[in-house]
């Protein structure tokens, strides 16, 4: 890859719901390439782990799966040390407000 020595390693949380459902397919691609190039992917969802049953088993098997239990998304991982570069999330409102 021309040019790699100058890529910064990024760590990229992906949201569950309404993003990778909308289509898992393109989302198992771009991890894929992603961790090709040296990316961390990690799955930020709202659900609480007892909801985790039905996530998807190529995911779980690709990525970490972090449960925020109805959490601000972007607190949530702070709380743990975890400060992702990028967000990719089809209702970024979760990242800064609980749900109900």
């Amino acid at each position: 890859m021309m040019g790699s020595e100058n890529v910064k390693t990024m760590l990229i949380a992906l949201d569950y719901d309404g993003t990778y459902t909308a289509d898992p397919e393109l989302w198992l691609l771009f991890i894929n390439q992603a961790q090709k190039h040296g990316h961390t992917i990690i799955c930020a969802t709202m659900r609480s782990p007892q909801e985790g049953v039905d996530i998807c088993m190529k995911l779980q098997s690709k990525v970490e799966i972090i449960y925020t239990a109805r959490k601000a998304k972007r607190l949530a991982l702070e709380s743990r040390s975890i400060f992702p570069d990028i967000w990719i999330d089809d209702s970024p409102d979760w990242l800064f407000h609980d749900a109900g």
